[in-house]
């Protein structure tokens, strides 16, 4: 018999190392720059392709453990992202980084698409939702020590040992995992077949219309968009059809819990992830902080998510989860709305009140809205509404930096960010807080939405 806490503290520390990279590595970007040859858009694309293989491969990687094993699935997937942390630390060219981080979104998508699930199959419903607060705990642990660690780390050693503190964490958990879940395992779909077309299919489309929406100021990227989108609805109509679907799109077309939670999802995320990004930069190079200094003023809003979002999920195993996630998403909205104004001048203490409210805000949501979502499948799908929760996830936070992307083309240009260009880059941040407020309030639609479905 599996200890459920276990499997808890597995996927705890399993769920901390992804965040902290995604958050230590927007403090870390200005030293990365000089030394790797970086320009605004390949700063952009440290994080995008982590992304890029995460959100390709989650819905494929989530269907394959269903049917294999989960427990198979998340160990190979700690393997692959430990080793990808290594060689991320040893990059010495802007492309043996870039794909390193491809590798790591890899390991990524196979942890991700697994670690709910399984914690799913060993709590009994009534504390669920407690298990997946501490879960968002540690997502937003990752997140707080992010900046601060990065910051120190950047500062008294090099951006490089951000990537390989990843290491021995996860040694630790692939030791865990051995000695305390050997002989166990979790299928949902045994025996069912693997849709490899459709897993094909879908993740080249994602990849299209993702790179696509990033350099959609050029004609490639237009096509490619155009092309991804197409793909998606191909792949959309394919699941449809086919006995044993990598998606079972019915989901989404008869659950409209499970559709209207998922959307809210990607909101949420597309609102809030890039938000960090910008402002990392613009703490830097605007107002001329360090690395450490930046660090420990965007801790603020992961510290609110850690506080309070255990609380938020035993709160949703006793009241209505979309009217909590609601009122987080209409919280993140006011949060990136006090960003608003001229960068020049902009006060300190907007910057750390945004957060602030950001942060408790993402914290009423997250939660609620796993708790919302996992409660509304069958059992035998658990391991494919978490891939596609956290493909949600992962999707939203492309599209976010796909949207810095776009601004920093129309805005910055391929030119390495410096003094000369600060104007330009407070050009692209209050663009970019107006579209995020915009994304967040469409949040807050599809999560109300939810609750009359």
């Amino acid at each position: 018999m599996v200890n459920p806490n276990t499997v808890l503290l597995i996927t705890v520390l399993a769920s901390f190392s992804t965040p902290f990279t995604l958050s230590s590595i927007n403090i870390a970007l200005p030293a990365m720059a000089p030394e790797l040859g970086l320009n605004a858009i390949g700063m952009g694309w440290v994080s995008l392709a982590f992304l890029l293989a995460s959100a390709a491969l989650l819905v494929p990687m989530g269907r394959a453990a269903d049917i294999f094993g989960r427990k198979k699935v998340f160990t190979l997937g700690f393997v692959i992202f430990t080793a990808a942390s290594l060689f991320c630390g040893l990059a010495a060219t802007q492309a043996q980084l870039l794909s390193a981080r491809f590798l790591q979104g890899v390991g990524s998508s196979m942890i991700f698409g697994t670690s709910v699930a399984i914690l799913t199959s060993v709590f009994p419903p009534e504390r669920r939702g407690r298990a997946i607060g501490y879960v968002s705990a540690a997502v937003y642990t990752g997140l707080s020590l992010g900046p601060p660690l990065g910051g120190l780390l950047v500062q008294h050693l090099s951006w490089r040992a951000i990537f390989l503190l990843n290491v021995p964490l996860g040694l630790a958990v692939l030791h865990i995992v051995k000695r305390s879940l050997a002989g166990t395992e979790w299928k949902g779909a045994d025996g069912e077949l693997f849709d490899s077309a459709g897993a094909a299919l879908y993740a080249a489309s994602l990849t299209a219309l993702m790179y696509g929406l990033s350099a959609v100021t050029e004609s490639r990227g237009l096509a490619s968009a155009a092309a991804g989108a197409a793909g998606v609805l191909l792949f959309l109509r394919r699941e449809t059809r086919v006995s044993h679907p990598i998606l079972n799109a019915r989901l989404f077309l008869a659950n409209r819990v499970f559709a209207f939670s998922n959307l809210a999802a990607f909101l949420s995320y597309s609102a809030s992830f890039a938000s960090g990004f910008l402002l990392s930069l613009y703490l830097q190079y605007s107002m001329g902080l360090s690395p450490k200094a930046a660090g420990f003023i965007l801790v603020c809003q992961p510290l609110f998510m850690v506080a309070f979002s255990p609380w938020a999920g035993r709160l949703s195993d006793r009241r209505d989860p979309g009217a909590i996630a609601s009122l987080g998403m209409a919280l993140t909205a006011a949060g990136i709305l006090l960003f608003a104004g001229p960068q020049h001048g902009l006060p300190l203490w907007r910057v750390i009140a945004g957060l602030c409210v950001m942060g408790l805000g993402l914290a009423l949501f997250a939660s609620p809205n796993t708790n919302a979502v996992m409660g509304a499948v069958e059992k035998r799908y658990y391991s494919v509404a978490a891939a596609t929760l956290a493909t949600m996830r992962i999707t939203g936070q492309m599209f976010s930096m796909a949207v810095v992307m776009l601004l920093f083309s129309l805005f910055v240009g391929k030119v390495r960010l410096g003094p000369e260009n600060q104007a330009a880059l407070g050009q692209a941040f209050s663009a970019g807080v107006w579209v995020f407020a915009g994304l967040a309030a469409a949040g807050i639609f599809a999560s109300l939405k939810r609750r009359h479905a």
